[in-house]
């Protein structure tokens, strides 16, 4: 019994010193995912990887889907996808919901109006690796629709990763409609001094 206990007391202590993930630093490759997403309604599989390939990635991490401020910032990045695209850049939203919550989300005309995918994190592993935390106290409240959302949340975030998979910036503490008009913003600088 003391030998099992001490283990266990070794477990714990190696455990607890294990490094928390941190947030990527500008001029730093990203974690690299590949996860379920949704788009038109439709799951898929989505790689950040092959996504670079076509060029830069904007990654948004967002509370919910049909969340208040979640449902602005949808509904802006898809009236101004056409602009992203023109520089080459695509989007992505994460979010820890699972892919049915996404399927109506991505295919709803009031939100993503089926321009973009959104990923499902339900495990919160990209999350982790994004150094973004988890708040499980906000499991239980109801979204824009009356529905109760069975997951916590994570602050809105955004990752504008160029096409060789570098952080080139993050926005944090934006109001939804603000958080989309600076990652265009930052998207139309990076193409600029691209040429």
């Amino acid at each position: 019994m003391k030998i099992y206990a001490s283990l266990v007391a070794l477990l714990t202590s190696l455990i607890l010193s294990l490094p928390a993930f941190a947030e990527p630093k500008l001029g730093e490759a990203v974690p690299l995912f590949t996860t379920q997403a949704s788009f038109a309604g439709k799951a898929l599989e989505y790689s950040l990887k092959d996504a670079l390939h076509k060029g830069p990635v904007v990654v948004y991490f967002y509370p919910t889907a049909f969340g208040g401020g979640c449902s602005i910032q949808a509904r802006a990045f898809a009236q101004s996808y056409d602009q992203f695209v023109a520089t080459g850049a695509t989007i992505v939203g994460v979010s820890l919901d699972d892919i049915g919550r996404l399927n109506k989300f991505s295919a709803d005309p009031e939100f993503c109006a089926s321009r973009f995918p959104v990923a499902s994190d339900p495990d919160g592993k990209i999350v982790t690796a994004y150094g973004l935390k988890i708040n499980e106290s906000t499991r239980g409240r109801k979204d824009i629709r009356g529905e109760t959302v069975d997951h916590g949340s994570i602050d809105r975030s955004t990752f504008i990763i160029d096409s060789d998979g570098k952080l080139i910036a993050t926005l944090d503490g934006l109001k939804p409609a603000d958080n989309v008009a600076k990652s265009l913003e930052a998207i139309q600088h990076l193409r600029a001094h691209k040429g």
